[in-house]
């Protein structure tokens, strides 16, 4: 983890000017269609702040962490909370939050340290709690640019949850990235259900 930590330290502000802005609505929507406001949320690895910063303006209760000291500090300033500075392997919450959104974050654990982490998010949720997070769509895990990546397919995704049993998958589905100059690359998004 990390080099993928450096990098985002390194890159902070280029990483924040990019995606702070993206148009993330329809998907943001999707999730909280399932946790009516005032619920809770964790921003699980919240990068710019840029859905944090949504969900606070919809009215929801929203605590929001990220491994990069560095995007802490930019979020912090973006959102007008305080953005914890945390690994996602501490996360120790117990039946605290409504919805985890973990977008684009636990994409970048390998996937032993992977499982481990959702059965802690999965701990942190109350009962009948959702989940939503996404993956780069492929079979690949490994480095790339400077992070660690753990990619799914519908087909890796559904064999690796079969070993937490905790969570259902509700629903999954593919978009491609909302970025500028980034549209060919492809997403696997999936909402999960404590069960």
């Amino acid at each position: 983890m990390q080099p993928t930590l450096t990098y985002y330290n390194q890159n902070a502000i280029r990483f924040y000017t990019t995606t702070v802005s993206v148009e993330f609505t329809a998907t943001q929507q999707r999730f909280l269609s399932y946790i009516p406001a005032p619920a809770a949320i964790l921003d699980f690895g919240c990068g710019s702040g840029r859905d944090t910063k949504a969900f606070l303006d919809q009215g929801y209760h929203v605590e929001a962490i990220d491994g990069s000291e560095e995007l802490c500090k930019l979020a912090t300033q973006y959102t007008g909370i305080p953005v914890r500075h945390m690994l996602f392997q501490d996360l120790d919450a117990i039946s605290k939050y409504d919805g985890i959104w973990a977008c684009s974050s636990i994409l970048h654990l390998p996937e032993g340290e992977l499982a481990n982490v959702m059965r802690r998010m999965s701990a942190a949720l109350k009962p009948d709690g959702i989940i939503y997070t996404s993956f780069k769509y492929g079979t690949f895990s490994g480095e790339r640019n400077g992070r660690y990546f753990t990619d799914m397919t519908e087909v890796t995704f559904a064999r690796f949850i079969r070993n937490i049993e905790e969570l259902h998958i509700e629903e999954q589905w593919i978009t491609f990235d909302a970025r500028p100059g980034r549209g060919d690359e492809k997403w696997l998004n999936l909402i999960l259900r404590k069960i």
